[in-house]
């Protein structure tokens, strides 16, 4: 009998949201996404420590390097020896984060991404298996937008609203991550309820009116809906590009018959209601960002909590550095 994890597939590309290799193994992942949330608590665990010696072998290879210097090397090794194990096990494409600390730099996370990708070549890793993944500010979105240029693939994360959405449509990016779950938080904090029907959840509405935008006019950027808190809002979006999955969700998926789940989303059968095409300039988008309280609190927490769990990385790593 199908459950409804392999029914979901049929519809839609699933992608572990681990950096946990047995996981990868477990649920047969297209692709696979990390943060430095994930890399951290496999870098804790003793079988991933060979990654972690590795990194710091590396680093200490090099000659000339300041303190800070070493020790972002040996993050950027070690989220890249991740990387590379991951591509022996998903036959797609790899997310890689750059330093959250970076959203608010052009420059800085062109250069950390260029970075990132020269890591991988010298493991023996084409770009193309290589997603550089950004936060969805203006200045991430416009660093995107030159990566792509050189033929760096790109996945804007941490992104709650339309308005990101179009920015990175226009910028041509890859693909994007629009965050169901972290919405749906915001809106049960704020209307003081414990939940919402699938089909009325806020987070899943936003995935579904980006991805209808998305195929309504043309763009080739891929909707990857992420951050899902439950089973049922991944089926409600059974049709999206790609979803990437925690662990725990797709065991769910995998112990339910696939009776629940329905093609939902459908490029060739789009809602009528779908807003109207616009460019966002930096004023536009700045503003209607602001505008919308949900998107702005949840972006800058975002790259709050992102940046919070890379600096606990490298408080792990900085003594091994000596």
């Amino acid at each position: 009998m199908t459950n409804a994890l392999e029914k979901l597939k049929e519809f839609t590309v699933v992608v572990a949201d681990t950096a946990d290799f047995e996981v990868l193994k477990n649920y047969g992942s297209q692709d696979s996404t990390t943060n430095p949330s994930l890399v951290f608590q496999a870098a804790s665990n003793p079988k991933y420590k060979h990654l972690v010696d590795n990194a710091i072998e590396y680093v200490k290879s090099k000659q000339g390097l300041s303190p800070k210097e070493k020790l972002s090397l040996a993050i950027d090794k070690l989220f890249v020896n991740f990387g590379v194990e991951i591509l022996k096990i998903v036959p797609g494409r790899v997310s890689t984060e750059v330093d959250a600390r970076l959203s608010y730099d052009i420059e800085g996370n062109v250069k950390k991404a260029r970075e990132l990708i020269a890591l991988y070549k010298e493991a023996g890793i084409e770009k193309e298996r290589v997603l550089i993944k950004l936060a969805s500010t203006w200045e991430g979105i416009q660093a995107a937008k030159i990566l792509e240029e050189e033929g760096i693939h790109c996945n804007l994360t941490l992104l709650f609203s339309l308005v990101q959405a179009a920015a990175c449509a226009e910028a041509k990016v890859t693909l994007i991550s629009p965050f169901v779950g972290r919405i749906t938080d915001f809106y049960k904090q704020k209307q003081n309820v414990s939940g919402f029907e699938a089909s009325k959840d806020p987070g899943v509405i936003s995935v579904q009116t980006i991805f209808a935008y998305y195929k309504k006019y043309g763009y080739k950027t891929s909707v990857m809906g992420a951050s899902f808190r439950n089973k049922e809002q991944t089926t409600e979006l059974a049709g999206c590009d790609l979803l990437t999955i925690s662990p725990n969700l797709l065991e769910e998926l995998k112990n339910t018959d696939s009776s629940v789940v329905v093609k939902k989303l459908d490029a060739n059968n789009l809602p009528s209601n779908i807003p109207e095409k616009f460019v966002p300039d930096q004023k536009t988008f700045l503003y209607e960002l602001n505008d919308n309280e949900m998107a702005y609190f949840k972006t800058g927490e975002g790259i709050r909590k992102f940046a919070e769990d890379l600096i606990k990385l490298e408080k792990q790593i900085e003594p091994l550095l000596n």
